[in-house]
């Protein structure tokens, strides 16, 4: 199978945006827009160069099956960034395509951004997940609650190394 990352337009955003309302997807990826216009609005925001967060598509095989990005890009900060993914059309899942995903994308924000770590939270039971990001170099630092929900928080450091 041939995973690539693409350019994020404002199509993929509308159609990522309702692909990702799907319950199952919004038990284990917390979200941040509320609604279709916010998503749009935070996608234009991206776009400006004093953007702290920067996202590609994934596809597999030509088709458009999730996004990937990185939030909170401060180098002054620990970590540098934060990373988040999703694969939205389940039929894909358990394929290592978000594993692949994820090895594609952290040189690029690494050399674009200058970054030496990336953060990364994941909800405790999201075991496939969790997968992902070991796979990909991340370790574990400390698991915590929040608002009732268990989660883990990840780091990968030495990146600009």
């Amino acid at each position: 199978m041939n995973i690539t990352l693409n350019d994020r337009t404002e199509e993929m955003v509308r159609i990522y945006y309702k692909q990702s309302q799907q319950p199952i997807i919004k038990s284990m990826l917390p979200q941040k827009a509320q609604s279709e216009e916010e998503a749009i609005s935070d996608y234009h925001k991206t776009l400006l160069p004093s953007a702290s967060s920067y996202g590609r598509t994934i596809y597999a095989d030509g088709k458009y099956i999730g996004d990937i990005w990185c939030y909170c890009i401060d180098r002054s900060e620990s970590p540098n960034a934060m990373i988040s993914f999703c694969i939205f059309d389940q039929t894909y899942w358990s394929q290592g395509i978000a594993t692949k995903a994820i090895a594609l994308f952290l040189p690029e924000v690494i050399q674009r951004y200058e970054i030496d770590s990336v953060g990364a939270f994941v909800y405790s039971e999201n075991y496939p997940s969790i997968r992902v990001l070991e796979n990909n170099g991340f370790l574990f630092v400390e698991e915590f609650t929040e608002d009732g929900r268990k989660s883990k928080y990840y780091q990968l450091t030495g990146c600009n190394s």
